[in-house]
């Protein structure tokens, strides 16, 4: 029997359409479809009707199959000679494990492609109005786990340089901690009036923007009991939402006109 393909596919940030069109292909092909918690529904209505499909998700202290788990799946259902989509949120290169699995599909022998998507860290600061470079005010842009950050002793992120060095910071998974994250920088010498953005559920129709700086936002993340997934955003370019925002005014046109 011929052994089967993985593609290690990104899905996007939430809205559909901002699927890439080879990321399509693949769930339109796929025998079976693993998927994550952050993958819209929407997308799976493009697999084939006998397609298998596999929720791998794993929400904050709850998982449903663990990785492990995750890279036996992939692996057996190749060896069965089955196309296989491994569905990820975002882009799949993005913490989304991919290396791992990658590794474990090479070490048996089992084809793979890893097909880049959109990720989180632009898309939602984009749909809220933000870009994450500008010429005034931005030329360097890095993403960061915000996800355990200071939690039991583990803190490996270089706090100076992300302070210090760069004019826009990404934090996935952060709202949890926010309060750590903003003491960090501003101890680590970054402005405490600095602009940002919580991005929650971007590019999704539930996307909602809370804006402040790293001395308030904490406090209005909390009233406004924001949840994940969320993006955390810091920077300059944060003030330009007040300048160019358009997805609510769509949204708000979309709803009258509805």
């Amino acid at each position: 029997m011929k052994p089967g393909k993985v593609y290690l596919v990104g899905a996007g940030p939430g809205d559909p359409k901002l699927l890439t069109v080879y990321g399509l292909e693949c769930i339109q092909k796929a025998d079976v479809i693993a998927y994550d918690r952050l993958v819209n529904p929407k997308l799976l209505e493009y697999a084939k009707p006998e397609a298998e499909l596999i929720y791998c998700g794993k929400s904050p202290g709850k998982h449903h199959l663990i990785q492990e788990e995750i890279h036996s799946l992939l692996v057996d259902k190749a060896l069965e000679g089955k196309m296989v989509t491994r569905l990820k949120g975002g882009d799949p290169c993005v913490f989304g494990r991919v290396g791992e699995e990658a590794e474990v599909l090479r070490e048996h022998r089992v084809e793979y492609e890893i097909v880049p998507g959109v990720t989180a860290g632009i898309a939602a600061p984009a749909y809220a109005g933000i870009p994450v470079t500008h010429r005034d005010h931005a030329s360097s842009f890095a993403i960061v786990t915000g996800h355990g950050s200071g939690l039991k002793g583990k803190d490996y992120l270089n706090w100076p340089a992300l302070a210090q060095g760069i004019d826009t910071l990404a934090f996935y998974m952060g709202v949890s901690n926010l309060d750590y994250i903003c003491k960090q920088l501003i101890a680590h010498g970054r402005y405490a009036k600095t602009p940002v953005a919580v991005i929650e559920w971007g590019t999704t129709e539930k996307q909602r923007t809370i804006t402040g700086n790293l001395e308030t936002i904490q406090d209005k993340v909390k009233a406004e009991k924001v949840q994940n997934p969320a993006m955390v955003l810091v920077g300059e370019v944060v003030q330009l939402r007040e300048k160019i925002m358009w997805y609510e005014t769509i949204a708000e046109a979309e709803s009258v006109t509805g």
